[in-house]
């Protein structure tokens, strides 16, 4: 069974940092990605940012670039996002998400209807 549990939410003021870990099991493709999504209050969710298997290519939404930095082990077990610069509108619920027809076209807004294997959220609170 595919299981992605997501860590490392909480509160931070702006311009702090933060760190999510997910953990990855249960997943045996060859090839896949990994994306970090966010959904805030009465908003659609969104992707983030996102890492491939293959060759460890990272995308990024336009809204995080430059502060967010998506990486991985090297089993790709665990996938974080390290977040520096958070502001107030980056307060969502932040999910990872990972599927053999999830492409980083997500962080666009493509393919998100595709992904099958998400994790249960993580809460993020970036007061001013």
């Amino acid at each position: 069974e595919v299981q992605l549990v997501e860590s490392g939410g909480g509160l931070v003021q702006a311009g702090g940092s933060l760190r999510l870990s997910c953990q990855v099991s249960g997943f045996t493709f060859e090839s896949y990605a990994v994306a970090w999504f966010r959904q805030a209050p009465g908003k659609e969710r969104e992707g983030v940012s996102c890492i491939t298997s293959e060759d460890r290519t990272t995308s990024y939404a336009d809204s995080v670039k430059g502060r967010f930095t998506i990486s991985s082990d090297n089993a790709m077990n665990t996938v974080y996002l390290q977040m520096n610069n958070l502001k107030p509108e980056d307060t969502a619920v932040y999910y990872c998400a990972a599927d053999p027809y999830l492409i980083c076209t997500v962080v666009h807004g493509i393919g998100v209807e595709l992904v099958n294997h998400w994790g249960q959220g993580t809460l993020v609170n970036v007061s001013s």
